[in-house]
Order: C-alpha cells, then structure tokens, then sequence
C-alpha cells in the first residue's frame, strides 16, 4: 500500500508550483510567502534599475543637448579680437602685460581653483549649486573662469538657463581652443574692476600705481577679490567690504596651499596703498 500525502501538506514542504507548467517555484516558507529578505533584496534590486535607467536617460539626454548646442553656438576663434575690441572701447591697453603670478593665484584660489584640471565647465561645482538649489542653500557659485570670459565675449547681459547653457558650451570650445595663459591673459584684458578701469593693466596703474608685474601679494588679492562685484566691493567707496574680499581670498590660497598662513596673515596685516588716480610713471600699456 502506498501512503500518499495530501496536497496542501506538500505545498508546504516542496512551496507552491507554476500554474502553467507545475514545476516546482521553491520554498517560501510555511506561510507561502518570499522570505523577507529576499523581498528587500528585491526591492534594492529594483530601485537600482531605476536609478541605472535614469543615469543613462540623463546622459543621453545631455550627450544631445550637448552637440546641439555645439552646434548653434559660434565658433570661439574670434576670441582674441573680441577682447581686442572690448579693450579697445574701454580704452585699454590692448594686448596687455602677460599675468603675474600673484595675480593669477589669487583670482583661480577664490574663482576657479580646479582651473588648471577642468575643460571649460566643473562637474562637481555644477553639481553643488544644484544641491544648493534643491535644498534652498544661498548659490555658491559655479561659473569657471572659461565661463565667465565667454560670458564677457558673447553673452553680455545675459541672463537664465539659455545663457548659461550657452556660456558652459562656448567655454568647453574655449578650453579646447586656448592654453591657459592665454585664457588668462583675455580674462584679464576685459575684466572690469570697478571705478572705470578696464582690464589687469589700468586698474593695478588706477589703484595702486604699480604696473601689474609690481602687485604685492595684498595688492593682488584685493583685486581678484573685487571683480565678482566691483561695485559692492569697491576699495574706494566700500573699503571695509573690499578688506573683508581681500582676506577671503588670502584665505583660500592658505586652505590650497598656494600661500603659507604667516606670510598671508602678514600680507592682510600690511593694506595695500590704494589711492586710485594717475599715478607718475604708471602708464597702462
């Protein structure tokens, strides 16, 4: 005689079977249900999909706005005679004494100090403001310094997302188009620094009365500190605030290591000597 069990006591032992094809599902416990860390794991399985689908959404979709912007934005081989003609307008010297070194730290410490590592836009900057924007933090900024010149070549006054998409991609070509030095060189040419002067040459001469070669360490600072606001930080209308910029930016050499604390602590402790006018001897150009 053959001793069978009923059906329900072998579901419970052997889990429940395929309606289509009978085999075997699998056992899932004497409730008949997926234990729950396979149904966790499931879950993370499946969150991760969507997440891997929407970085590759995004991806596809930034690779086609990418090369359509490519596209519609102009070429940035005139670069250099744009700066010749914003120079020109604003009476500047026009091409101007090569960037001193003091100058060019001080303005990459505190505007764009993966400048020498990126091509034309930063990721990770990007990526804060955006978290910034989510969160309802105060914008911190993100613009690079290829930005901010194609900005002050192409774009003037333009504001919104069609401008600075537009900025990100002309300051790509630029970074593909330019070297460093040379980047450096139109930023300073055109830069505006507050009080009428134009470019590296006529505000070290207005401010200071010392050809750029001959910025001290303060003196530079100062003036990478002023040009994202030149108004507001004004060394000759808003001194206190210009002071607050200029150790700001002393302190962001400090935490990159381009300046050691004493020497910059000593810098801040000695003002520069800012007495804007013509100066004998100090002729922009």
């Amino acid at each position: 005689m053959t001793c069978t069990a009923p059906q329900d006591e072998l579901s419970s032992v052997v889990g429940p079977r395929c309606p289509h094809c009978g085999a075997d599902q699998g056992s899932t416990g004497a409730a008949g249900r997926v234990p729950r860390g396979r149904r966790r794991w499931r879950r993370v399985v499946r969150r991760l999909r969507r997440l891997l689908a929407i970085v590759i959404a995004l991806g596809v979709l930034a690779t086609v706005m990418s090369v359509g912007l490519s596209l519609i934005t102009p070429s940035v081989a005139n670069a250099p005679a744009l700066a010749r003609a914003l120079a020109h307008a604003h009476h500047a010297p026009y091409p101007g004494p090569p960037v001193p070194k003091q100058f060019a730290a001080a303005l990459i410490a505190t505007e764009d100090h993966r400048f020498y590592m990126e091509q034309g836009i930063d990721p990770l900057a990007i990526v804060r403001v955006a978290y910034g924007s989510l969160t309802g933090q105060p914008d911190q900024g993100g613009s690079t310094l290829y930005q901010q010149l194609a900005r002050m070549l192409y774009t003037p006054g333009g504001s919104g997302v069609a401008a600075e998409a537009e900025q990100m991609t002309l300051g790509v070509k630029l970074a593909f188009s330019y070297s460093r030095a040379e980047v450096l060189q139109m930023y300073a040419e055109v830069a505006y620094f507050g009080s009428g002067y134009y470019g590296l040459d006529e505000a070290s001469c207005g401010y200071f009365g010392v050809p750029p070669a001959g910025l001290g360490l303060p003196q530079a600072a100062l003036l990478a500190g002023l040009m994202p606001a030149p108004s507001i930080y004004d060394p000759v209308t808003h001194l206190a605030s210009a002071r607050a910029r200029e150790a700001h930016v002393l302190g962001r050499l400090v935490a990159l290591g381009v300046a050691h604390p004493s020497p910059a602590d000593r810098a801040f402790r000695q003002p520069a000597p800012c007495q804007p006018g013509p100066r004998p001897g100090c002729r922009p150009g």
